[in-house]
């Protein structure tokens, strides 16, 4: 899938990844803040191979990409 239709399987709550990443288990999620929340506003976060949860900017590989899948 490319980046457009990533985003919306996001957008629907689901774990999104990249074959072309070079560490296994990495995904992306985004995060809609609620009230009790310190962001305002949703954003995409990652989970590297470290397990750390990470706020995610996406190069223009990862935008231009066709190789997403969601994550089950």
């Amino acid at each position: 899938m490319n980046f457009g239709e990533a985003l919306k399987a996001l957008r629907r709550g689901e774990k999104v990844t990249r074959a072309g990443w070079n560490g296994a288990g990495m995904w992306l999620a985004l995060q809609v803040p609620d009230e009790h929340s310190k962001m305002r506003r949703p954003y995409i976060f990652m989970r590297p191979v470290d397990g750390d949860l990470v706020p995610w900017v996406a190069s223009q590989s990862d935008l231009l990409a066709t190789d997403w899948s969601t994550v089950a």
